[in-house]
């Protein structure tokens, strides 16, 4: 099995934007759920987590790390639901909102990861972070592998392709 990142899916409802992504990981899902429920995990592929208290009603801080000013690019939370191996859900700030990774295993070593991110925001910011999310799933994967990001290298010429391609669909 190879890594699979479905195309992500988008609605609107109230001023809400709903995204969706289903994610297959040739990987079992302990090590899958390491990378989106551990500080150690979240950092080569999505953000550093400052704070993460791994319980429902946990305090959580993420600061990007493909963002230039530290600062605009720090989210605080809390953690809005916890499973242990199966669902982890971070909600902050509203630029991110809510974040919630659903882990099922596939096969005797596989995990399909099912994503949704909730947040308020016009269509501009819903191509954003269709293109965002869908980049950092490609960084998952390649952490997953044993490659995980290397901040400093990143540009952001992959997330553009990605949003051109969103903004056509």
């Amino acid at each position: 099995m190879t890594a699979t990142i479905g195309q992500g899916t988008s609605r609107t409802e109230d001023g809400t934007q709903h995204l969706h992504f289903e994610l297959r990981l040739p990987h079992p899902v302990e090590k899958v759920w390491h990378a989106v429920a551990t500080p150690e995990g979240l950092e080569g592929w999505l953000a550093a987590a400052d704070v993460l208290e791994p319980r429902l009603g946990g305090a959580v801080t993420l600061r990007w790390l493909n963002q230039d000013d530290p600062v605009a690019g720090t989210h605080s939370g809390r953690v809005t639901a916890w499973d242990v191996e199966r669902i982890a859900e971070y909600t902050v700030d509203s630029l991110h909102g809510r974040m919630r990774f659903h882990l099922e295993p596939d096969g005797p070593t596989g995990t399909t990861v099912r994503f949704s991110n909730e947040f308020t925001g016009d269509d501009a910011l819903r191509l954003d972070c269709l293109a965002g999310w869908h980049d950092h799933f490609l960084f998952l994967a390649d952490a997953l592998d044993g490659r995980p990001m290397e901040w400093p290298t990143w540009s952001p010429e992959r997330w553009q392709r990605l949003r051109d391609a969103y903004a056509t669909r």
